[in-house]
């Protein structure tokens, strides 16, 4: 049984953007020499979440249109009046979808279904660098 972890950077856009980070997992896998067991992406920061989806643009922009239904932009946020940053509802976004998944993988390929692909979702109102950490577990 072996742990390793690894890390790397996505530049974004914000403004709810959805970037396929699935082939950037897949290498940490690789590079790991772990045959099977789990790996853990997890995005650093409060305005970003991770979870899967199949990566279309009709369901990407689904996605975002509920985004908007469920935390408006355009609604006061306490966290606006406190830190006038404009970014409550990405705070909000980002703690509903949650910042961490757990991926099963066996004889180094990820254990996603056909149309499934792990995707980062930044919600913040600006460009970021976003840091994935992958913390790969097996043997």
């Amino acid at each position: 049984m072996g742990v390793v972890c690894g890390k790397f950077t996505v530049q974004t856009k914000g403004q709810t953007e959805i970037i396929d980070i699935t082939k950037l997992v897949a290498r940490q896998i690789e590079q790991s020499n772990l045959g099977s067991g789990t790996a853990t992406v997890f995005v650093a920061g409060s305005t970003a979440g991770v979870t899967t989806l199949e990566h279309e643009p009709g369901l990407l922009k689904d996605l975002e249109q509920a985004w908007e239904r469920i935390c408006p932009r355009d609604i006061p946020y306490a966290h606006d009046s406190r830190w006038g940053d404009g970014n409550g509802y990405a705070h909000v976004r980002a703690a509903l979808l949650g910042p961490s998944l757990t991926i099963p993988f066996f004889h180094q390929k990820l254990l996603l279904g056909v149309w499934q692909q792990i995707v980062l979702v930044d919600f913040d109102n600006r460009p970021r660098i976003r840091e994935i950490s992958v913390q790969i577990i097996g043997e």
